[in-house]
Parts: structure tokens; C-alpha cells; sequence
């Protein structure tokens, strides 16, 4: 089943910086100058999942824009805490062409959110148990990884590990090539890289984190994957409507988690899985 995304009468970006001109200049709704990002807020937090010896440190800017929000990940210290005082309540336009980056992907998740949000789309929407953060997270990472159409032992490049997903890859029939900034094993020992190029070219496909919109990776991921024809499925917390805009122009599969994000609940909710058809 093919779940589109809202189509446009635009052709599809080359890039990120180039989709955040297109918004600006008003070619996917109304001018940003004329929006109000109510409220900018931040969440810090650390999970540890039972079993496992690594904790994960997240850090989140999010932007409140009429019914939306939007959200993007970022390194420590990349961002104040003093930002989301002085950027609440800015005309939208300001944040897309002047804020650090990860608050300009936030407003632009928000912006593009806004115009169509991911329950009214013709997305997948995929219930996530009530439960514990174990239960909840092997559900969200089988979610993402059913997205994989692949050989049983084809290279599956991870870019952004985490542990449950690294299993959910390898119970589709994967070998995964994990990398990540700020791991150096997985749960099980896999030595995890920090050389993206490398996994690039080994790969038979990728899975790659929504966090590469906000660290300026991910138009490069784009790249290699479209020149090389080979799927790339995102699965974003970080970025989900902007990393919506790339489907069918490089991204061929996407697990959209709008905020609230699932870590964040213990009842049920929902995350949308976009397919399109993969590369020739």
C-alpha cells in the first residue's frame, strides 16, 4: 500500500535549506511572516530501557504554531534554555531564516504540520500499546522497521542507533551497519561506527533518524541514496512533516511521530508510516 504525501505544486526539494526558501516565499501555503510561533520549549531527558547499559540523553526544541507542533532533537549545549523566553511568540518567518538550526527545522516541522497534519493524511496510522517504555519502544521499532522490503542478510545501514531497533532490523532478516555520534556498541557488542560515508556505501539500504535534519546530515544521506537507488526509510520524532516533504524524492518510507512523542506516554498512541515506491 502506497500512503502518499499531501501533494503540492511544487517540485520536490533538493534539499532542506531549499524547502525552508520555498515556505518562506510562500509556495507550499501562507506567508510565514504572517504566523506566530506561540510558545518554544525544550525537554531534556534520559531513558535507560530495562536490560539494557546504555542511556539515552535527549534533548528537544519544539514550536507551537495554531494546532501543530513541532520538534527537533539537538547535541548538549547546542541550544540555551534561554531561547524558548526569547523566541516565543516571534513571527515564524524570523525563526526559519535566523534561529540555530534545530529551531529552524522545529519551525519548519511546525509550519508544514500546520498546513497538513499527519492524522489527515493518507499515512498509516499505527497504534502504539499502553505499557511499559520496553513494550512501547519493541512496538515503535518493529513499526519502523516493517517499513523495510528487503533480502533476507541485505545491509541495512542505521544511522542513529538505538538498541530495539537494531533487533526489530535483524528480525526483518537485516545485517545492520549501525553508526551514531555518541555510541560505541550496541546492547549486544556490534561496534558502532561514526563514519556515516562508510555505511553509506555498504549499504543495500538505509534507516536513518529525523536527528540528521537537525546535525545538517541528512540532505548528504538524501544524496548517496538517490544516487545510489537504494531505499531510504526516516523515522523521525525530529522533523516528521519536513522529512515528509522528501517522499518520493529520495526518502521512499517514513515512520512519522509527531509530539507527544511515545516515550512521553504509557497509554496508547499513534505513530503514521508513509510507503512510496522504491527505487528502480
Amino acid at each position: 500500500m502506497t500512503n502518499p504525501a499531501p501533494t503540492t505544486t511544487t517540485a520536490p526539494p533538493a534539499g532542506v535549506d531549499a524547502l525552508i526558501e520555498a515556505v518562506l516565499a510562500g509556495e507550499h501555503g501562507p506567508l510565514p511572516s504572517g504566523l506566530t510561533a506561540t510558545s518554544v520549549f525544550w525537554i531534556h531527558h534520559g531513558t535507560r530501557l530495562a536490560g539494557g547499559d546504555t542511556t539515552y540523553l535527549n534533548q528537544y526544541v519544539l514550536v507551537r504554531l495554531g494546532g501543530a507542533f513541532g520538534g527537533c532533537a539537538f547535541e548538549a549545549g547546542e541550544i540555551d534554555p534561554a531561547i524558548c523566553r526569547d523566541s516565543s511568540g516571534a513571527p515564524l518567518d524570523v525563526l526559519l531564516r535566523e534561529a540555530p538550526r534545530p529551531l529552524r527545522i522545529a519551525a519548519l516541522d511546525a509550519y508544514l504540520a500546520f498546513r497538513h497534519p499527519h492524522r489527515d493524511s493518507a499515512a498509516e496510522p499505527v497504534t502504539l500499546p499502553a505499557g511499559t517504555p520496553e513494550v512501547r519502544a519493541r512496538a515503535r521499532d518493529a513499526a519502523i522497521a516493517g517499513l523495510l522490503d528487503i533480502d533476507r542478510g541485505a545491509a541495512v545501514g542505521l544511522i542513529g542507533v538505538v538498541n530495539p531497533l537494531v533487533a526489530a532490523i535483524r528480525e526483518r532478516g537485516g545485517a545492520p551497519l549501525p553508526c551514531d555520534f555518541n555510541l560505541r556498541t550496541t546492547q549486544w557488542g556490534d561496534p558502532v561506527t561514526t563514519d556515516m560515508h562508510e555505511v553509506l556505501e555498504r549499504a543495500d539500504a538505509v534507516v536513518a533518524t529525523g536527528m540528521t535534519l537537525s546535525n545538517g546530515s541528512f540532505d548528504t544521506i538524501l544524496d548517496r541514496c538517490r544516487t545510489r537507488g537504494i531505499p531510504l526509510v526516516v523515522y523521525a520524532q525530529s522533523g516528521s512533516a519536513v522529512a515528509r516533504a522528501f517522499l518520493g524524492a529520495g526518502v521512499t518510507a517514513l515512520s512519522a511521530e509527531p509530539f507527544p512523542f511515545s516515550q512521553f506516554s504509557a497509554d496508547p498512541t499513534i505513530l503514521y508510516r508513509y510507503r512510496t515506491a522504491a527505487p528502480a
